[in-house]
């Protein structure tokens, strides 16, 4: 869906009108029939409407000789995140009607809104818009999208500066969302790369790209170790950008990429494995968050890097018990296959340090079902050797509805992952999995680098529709790490 920004309105499509909470009877109603003020005070009434934010009342009304439909939505108290609320539901509500262009009339505001809150409305429209139809063949037409242009009239002054950072944002938010929905027959490590440089090409990312035997020779037997029983090749994606200038990253952003994951030896069960597509959730947001920067051209130096494998059981595939060693030459015993992505988080992140020596590294994955048992679908975990660096994220995560709940870290916690015959076993008792988890990550962090790690296991994907997604692949991280590089390296 396209959105623009007009000085004045056109004529084709429902008018859209924003109301504070309680203001019905404030709205401008532009050259409307002289009934209309009544009209909307009794639609407002039918419908329960008092102008809460996304909240949404219906009406037709004279205009001339024409009727005019309109919608009234509610933007609450109106801040930014009641007007996020309000892009969505008139999305929500319009996308699939019949209605093909949309506008919103700002001027029927008393108050004028600020240029960040504007901006929040439309991309939580464009988001909300946001489909993946590629394989419904047969689609009902009543079913299609048709809305295909809002038109955002009266808009205050800085709202271009504004809406082109959401605009970014959205953009990066679309290539995760289509990672993460995408089939695990269509994208996998090797067409995962693909599809990210040609959606990155000429916004000045540096891409580097490692094939199998490249990270063999660099002694990655942590992540070797979970691609070994797939006919599909595992890859190591990094992607730079320098908005700062010359200089290592201050910050390194690293995503867990299982394309498709099976639990290979120790196999999952079969009911709900189709969903084990988006266990690249971590790779998916930090790839969509490199774009978003990169589009936005920040002005800081942030490194993307993205360890991609499948995880499939076959007589190559490494059995329970094995013991592998990473890249940084600590040895594993695999107590359990099932709990591989930490296995590719500590090559990716030793790699990472190795190589861009970045000051703090957040990483990304859906990594434990524990944590779904813990938080269910409403935030992330996170945890973090860094008391800055966690409470920066946290306020991010507050900020932009991507929200977290910090765990702890402890020696005690850190013990339950010692192993008999090898550094380290890669998985804990049955209590406090994200907990162990965290701290088998937390082993391979270089001295003096922050660190944070967000298991977003119950964030990638939702059942139900959200202020600016469907039901489906959210993109959850994107803003986030968006905002977070916003705010620590940017003001």
């Amino acid at each position: 869906m396209h959105i623009e920004f007009a000085a004045t309105a056109g004529s084709a499509g429902p008018v859209i009108l924003p109301v504070a909470k309680d203001g019905v009877g404030a709205i401008a109603w532009d050259g409307a029939s002289p009934g209309a003020a009544e009209l909307a005070t009794a639609a407002a009434s039918a419908r329960r409407f008092t102008g809460e934010a996304g909240g949404i009342a219906e009406l037709f009304a004279g205009s001339g000789s024409a009727v005019v439909h309109y919608l009234l939505v509610g933007i609450g108290a109106g801040t930014d995140d009641d007007w996020a609320k309000a892009g969505g539901a008139v999305v929500a509500r319009l996308l699939t009607s019949g209605t093909t262009q949309a506008s919103v009339r700002i001027g029927a505001l008393a108050e004028a809104p600020s240029a960040s809150a504007v901006a929040r409305f439309a991309a939580a429209a464009a988001q909300r818009a946001w489909r993946f139809d590629t394989y419904r063949t047969r689609l009902p037409e009543t079913q299609k999208p048709s809305l295909s242009t809002l038109t955002i009239v009266g808009a205050p002054t800085g709202i271009e500066a504004a809406w082109s950072t959401q605009a970014a944002v959205t953009e990066g938010l679309a290539l995760t969302r289509m990672l993460v929905t995408e089939p695990a027959n269509i994208v996998y490590p090797e067409s995962f790369v693909e599809r990210v440089i040609a959606s990155v090409d000429g916004l000045g990312l540096e891409v580097t790209v490692l094939d199998e035997p490249a990270m063999r020779e660099l002694g990655m037997g942590s992540l070797l170790a979970v691609s070994q029983g797939s006919a599909r090749a595992p890859r190591l994606l990094a992607l730079r950008w320098q908005g700062a200038g010359e200089g290592d990253p201050a910050v390194a952003l690293v995503g867990k990429g299982v394309t498709f994951d099976t639990g290979g030896i120790s196999i999952k069960p079969a009911a709900g494995m189709e969903d084990m597509k988006w266990d690249m959730g971590g790779a998916g947001a930090v790839v969509g968050a490199m774009k978003a920067l990169a589009a936005r051209k920040a002005k800081a130096n942030v490194v993307g890097v993205c360890g991609l494998v499948e995880n499939m059981p076959d007589g190559a595939a490494t059995r329970p018990g094995d013991v592998v060693t990473s890249m940084s030459g600590q040895t594993i015993e695999v107590l359990n296959t099932d709990a591989e992505g930490r296995l590719v988080l500590a090559d990716a992140i030793t790699w990472t340090q190795k190589t861009f020596r970045p000051k703090a590294i957040i990483d990304l994955a859906t990594l434990t079902g524990a944590m779904i048992v813990s938080l269910g679908n409403e935030y992330a975990g996170i945890f973090s050797n860094d008391d800055a660096l966690a409470g920066e994220l946290v306020a991010a995560g507050e900020a932009t509805g991507d929200k977290l709940w910090r765990f702890p870290l402890s020696d005690t916690y850190n013990k339950l992952i010692d192993s008999p015959i090898a550094d380290m076993k890669n998985v804990g008792p049955r209590g406090a999995g994200s907990i162990t988890a965290a701290q088998f990550i937390q082993r391979f962090i270089d001295d003096g680098v922050a660190w944070a790690h967000l298991d977003i296991a119950g964030m990638v994907w939702s059942d139900k529709p959200g202020t600016t997604h469907d039901k489906g692949a959210t993109g959850y991280g994107v803003k986030l790490l968006d905002r977070f590089i916003a705010d620590r390296f940017e003001k």
